[in-house]
């Protein structure tokens, strides 16, 4: 199994906003090879901005590269540069295998 995550910092003043965006957005995860799970997690509230993540769980480390390169992959990210202002800096990606 594989875990992918992008950390993302957000203005303070925007969360809200950046939540509503990821609630209303579709995805096109489902029915994606090998895909199992996806949640965004919430994080700490610093000064000036709130630590966010993409969390999506998959069956193989194979099967995300897959679909990074896919139709579902870039419709889903078609809209992605429309909101920068709501972002402290550039999402962070961290990939993870699970070994237990």
């Amino acid at each position: 199994m594989f875990i992918a995550m992008n950390r993302f910092k957000i203005f303070s003043d925007k969360e809200t906003q950046f939540e509503k965006i990821w609630r209303e957005r579709d995805t096109y995860l489902q029915g994606v090879k090998g895909f199992k799970k996806f949640n965004l997690l919430k994080s700490e509230k610093h000064a000036d901005y709130t630590l966010y993540a993409s969390h999506s769980v998959w069956d193989s480390k194979e099967d995300f590269i897959n679909w990074t390169k896919s139709e579902e992959f870039r419709l889903a990210h078609k809209n992605a540069g429309q909101h920068k202002d709501l972002y402290l800096g550039a999402p962070q990606f961290e990939g993870f295998e699970i070994v237990l």
